[in-house]
């Protein structure tokens, strides 16, 4: 299988050497490095190219990196169902730097970059329809971003006095902080029968 990679990795770099910034064979996986301006084309190029043949999308997906200046890599996972292999495409880009929608190359993108755009924040251009897809409507944030708080903004309850639901900021309550360490939840005085197997 690595040979295989390794001879696909050649000939897209020959053949694409300005669309390609990279390339790195990892676990059993061809990884090629490019850069926003040339995502459209690279895909295209390994959609249609007989050698290629990836005519399958399989999944985006997006990573954070807060420590970088381009702080996300936006993923592409691809699959040629003639040549039996998987490929990933990588993309590196900053926090208000947009990168072109893949939706024209692979029509299934569509529903991916929105979960990309709700849970990061990475935008995509020419987008037909960019809007959240898994959180609320009026949801403030992107929950996937490391800097995310884990509490998040606002809670979201239904309220049976005013019979809908409510949005209220997130209030963390002193008593959930008190722990109760003699609670039987928090763990026993006594040995269960067999434990007292494990200390010899």
């Amino acid at each position: 299988m690595t040979e295989a990679l390794t001879e696909l990795s050649t000939y897209i770099r020959e053949a694409r050497s300005a669309l390609v910034e990279d390339a790195v064979i990892a676990y059993g996986e061809l990884t090629l490095v490019s850069n926003g301006d040339s995502i459209v084309e690279l895909l295209t190029f390994l959609r249609d190219d007989p050698k290629c043949g990836f005519v399958s999308f399989i999944d985006i997906c997006g990573v954070d990196y807060p420590a970088r200046a381009k702080r996300f890599d936006v993923v592409y996972h691809l699959l040629s169902p003639k040549q039996n292999v998987r490929i990933r495409v990588k993309v590196a880009t900053a926090e208000e730097e947009p990168v072109p929608s893949a939706c024209s190359v692979y029509p299934g993108v569509d529903w991916f970059e929105r979960e990309a755009w709700d849970l990061y924040g990475i935008l995509f251009t020419g987008h037909p329809d960019l809007r959240r897809i898994l959180t609320d409507y009026g949801f403030e944030g992107h929950p996937l971003r490391k800097d995310f708080p884990t509490t998040g903004f606002v809670e979201v309850r239904y309220d049976d006095s005013v019979k809908r639901v409510v949005y209220e900021p997130v209030e963390l309550r002193q008593e959930f902080r008190n722990f109760d360490f003699l609670s039987p939840w928090e763990g026993t005085d006594y040995v269960l029968p067999g434990d007292e197997k494990a200390k010899s």
